[in-house]
């Protein structure tokens, strides 16, 4: 695969997203420790801190995307992207919990506001066959940008000194202002006329969509599975090494930075997408399967089903990951990328809310038996996807769906008010 999209906007796009992501990786491998031991904060104050920006992270979504629609998505996600340097650089600052919720809540809102313009900026920058493709190329940059981030980030976790952590805060925040100049190298998109009647959040009233958001932003607690649910698994339920943790993480970074890009291919129509998010929910549905299988085998043998689970969870990544992206683009109508993409946003905010509960309930506080159950769960959730794309063509008469539906119906028929 190419390391970088064709000249222009797609690009500009990537390596502006690697510098941001460099940062962001910087500071989510340190961010605990700086908060616990140089801070002073306990864990329960830092779940909760995070907690609440999550939520605030989730609110502000569809809003965010709206105005960038109304004030153009380069300003407002250069905009955004400055002020979130500027108030992590404020951490420096924080010395009691309030501070930290006060500074981790705006920081959660200017983040939001930078998710939602950027979908709204690849709308109106890259042509339409490109929009899947090019957010693969972002999502596989992050990948780099966040690994990155994370080794570099090591060197202040091994000082363990207040020195270290600030220089990390720094680097971080001046990686959030470096992005914002790389970006303005994109072209201006004019921003759309407010709609003279009717509601102003439109998507929070396309049932079709939020049906669509709402599923989507469940099966994404896959992301988990990897992240929190398999590393207690493997150390305190198989009889796996513990570097396995490692090894298994290393193998996704590569396999989504490899084949992102060309996974995103199937997910170019509609109908594909829809046939990539259920095909995605019966590979990561076989993962947990696998998963589950791995506690009750040796050592050799659960290596084997761990691996292998492992890369059935990444090839329903890579689908699910896809299919969000070309149904959200498609369904969206042209004046109002913005806000569905910042509500499309909104449903991966809240399942990464609600994982943690979920999959650590389920996997390890049931075992076996709740790693079935989630696998189930992902299963039904790939398999509602396309009935759900379905209901959303038959509102939109200007949108194609060949393959999911033959009958169009008029779009008002599913948009409430």
């Amino acid at each position: 695969m190419r390391l970088l999209p064709p000249p222009g906007p797609a690009r500009v796009l990537t390596l502006g997203t690697l510098v941001k992501t460099v940062g962001r990786g910087l500071w989510l491998v340190a961010s605990a420790l700086f908060l616990t031991r140089s801070v002073g904060l306990s864990a329960t104050q830092v779940g909760i801190g995070l907690t609440i920006s999550a939520l605030v992270g989730v609110l502000a979504s569809t809003p965010s995307g709206y105005l960038a629609d109304r004030v153009g998505p380069r300003g407002v996600q250069v905009g955004a992207l400055f002020v979130a340097g500027i108030l992590t650089t404020g951490l420096i600052a924080v010395r009691s919990f309030p501070a930290f919720v006060l500074v981790g809540a705006a920081t959660a809102l200017a983040d939001a506001t930078e998710r939602g313009a950027r979908g709204a900026l690849i709308a109106g920058t890259v042509p339409t066959a490109e929009r899947v493709r090019t957010r693969a190329y972002l999502r596989a940059t992050t990948n780099v940008g966040i690994s990155v981030g994370a080794v570099l980030g090591g060197f202040a976790i091994a000082a363990d000194t207040r020195t270290g952590y600030v220089a990390l805060i720094l680097t971080a925040a001046s990686a959030s202002l470096v992005a914002a100049a790389i970006l303005l190298r994109l072209p201006t998109v004019a921003p759309v006329t407010a709609p003279t009647h009717g509601p102003r959040l439109v998507a929070l009233r396309d049932r079709p969509f939020l049906a669509f958001t709402l599923v989507d932003g469940l099966m994404s607690m896959h992301f988990s599975l990897l992240t929190i649910a398999l590393p207690l698994w493997i150390a305190g339920h198989t009889r796996a090494p513990a570097w396995m943790i490692s090894a298994l993480t290393l193998v996704n970074t590569v396999l989504v930075v490899l084949l992102q890009v060309r996974a995103a291919r199937t997910a170019a129509t509609l109908p594909g997408a829809a046939r990539a998010a259920r095909r995605a929910g019966l590979a990561i549905a076989l993962a947990c399967v696998l998963f589950a299988a791995s506690g009750a085998l040796p050592t050799a043998g659960a290596v084997g089903l761990l691996g292998l689970g492992a890369f059935a969870h990444v090839t329903g990544e890579l689908w699910h990951s896809a299919a969000g992206w070309g149904i959200s683009f498609e369904l969206a109508p042209a004046d109002a990328q913005g806000q569905y993409q910042g509500a499309y946003g909104m449903g991966y905010e809240l399942g990464k809310m609600l994982a943690p509960v979920v999959v650590t309930t389920l996997a390890l506080g049931w075992g076996i038996p709740g790693w079935l159950v989630l696998g189930a769960l992902f299963l039904l959730l790939g398999a509602l996807v396309p009935p759900v794309v379905r209901w959303a063509v038959r509102t939109r008469p200007g949108v194609t769906g060949a393959g999911l539906v033959t009958r169009p119906a008029k779009r008002g028929a599913d948009l409430a008010g």
